[in-house]
């Protein structure tokens, strides 16, 4: 009887035990909800016979010709996760500086970006998510009045994934884009279609420590799984949007340090170009969007409060003129 005893109290303890390393390693408290001026709107829109919804946030009095920011979520999530993931940081710069912002839902919950390997339907059906976004955006474009020379996008994780796909195939679209915790595919793994003229400008913004998208380059995983197969460095991600953007000559860098030991380095080629490449790395963050509101699951790596990610992606964006 000790010994059964001893057997169930143990398993209660190991139980005990990896609830608790379960909730340390996967929860993550919900954001404040900021007061905005403005109201969330869904849509729809068909295309490839397929009915794609997004959220909308508008502020209020948004004049005619504002810009307008996609912002794709990470892998099997939604547009009201990303806003939420983010703080509802688009959504409080949207208020402040005057642009609207689109929370499209990806088929099923994930992107058809240019990764080939991938097992869900999004790649397996040759999801037409460049349409999807393109048609929707077009849709704002008329609804709102949005300014066609200033439209962008940006995403995290497969979002990221899917905003190198707006670069390289819509860059009429999609003035600019900003991928975070994303890096290139490798060739063997590489399934888009690269411009013969160019793309559209590109940051891409990376942690150090990400577990899952390596900021070295090498196969991207979580502990073995959620495999996405091998994607370039975070370097050679920025160097191939460079060359294909014909950007000559050597990039500026520029390192600064931030709150609780994080440091920020810049690196930029073509400022004064019509294209921009940039290269933001966070050292000491995850698979995270750095950010002061929101603190990601730690399974995911370190969430820096420093620096404010969607307000460094708004400043990249901002600065894009018409071509």
């Amino acid at each position: 009887m000790r010994v059964v005893r001893l057997f169930v109290w143990t398993l209660v303890a190991l139980v005990a035990l990896g609830g608790a390393l379960i909730g340390y390693f996967v929860y993550s408290p919900s954001p404040e909800i900021p007061r905005l001026s403005g109201k969330v709107i869904h849509g729809s829109i068909a295309v490839g016979g397929r009915r794609r919804t997004y959220l909308t946030y508008v502020p209020r009095g948004l004049p005619k010709g504002a810009p307008l920011v996609v912002v794709m979520h990470g892998s099997g999530e939604s547009g009201a996760q990303i806003r939420i993931e983010t703080g509802y940081g688009f959504d409080r710069l949207a208020d402040r500086q005057g642009f609207a912002v689109v929370y499209p839902n990806g088929f099923e919950g994930y992107w058809n970006a240019c990764n080939i390997v991938g097992d869900y339907s999004a790649n397996r059906l040759n999801i037409d998510d460049v349409g999807f976004l393109t048609a929707m955006a077009d849709r704002l474009i008329a609804e709102i009045g949005i300014d066609r020379s200033r439209v962008f996008a940006t995403g995290i994780s497969r979002g990221g994934h899917m905003a190198f796909r707006l670069a390289l195939e819509a860059p009429s679209r999609f003035r600019a884009v900003a991928a975070v915790a994303a890096n290139v595919p490798a060739p063997e793994n590489f399934k888009c279609r690269p411009p013969a003229q160019g793309t559209s400008s590109v940051m891409i913004m990376n942690g150090t420590n990400d577990p899952l998208n390596p900021f070295d380059g090498g196969e991207v995983k979580l502990f073995g799984f959620i495999r996405r197969g091998t994607v370039l460095s975070s370097r050679g991600s920025a160097e191939y949007f460079a060359r294909l953007n014909a950007i000559s000559g050597q990039p500026v860098t520029r390192d600064v340090g931030v709150a609780d030991g994080v440091r920020v380095e810049q690196v930029l080629w073509g400022r004064a170009a019509k294209t921009e490449v940039e290269l933001v790395a966070i050292h000491g963050g995850g698979h995270v969007m750095p950010q002061p509101y929101w603190r990601a699951p730690r399974l995911l790596g370190p969430t820096p409060k420093e620096p404010n990610g969607p307000a460094v992606i708004w400043a990249f964006f901002q600065r894009q003129r018409p071509r």
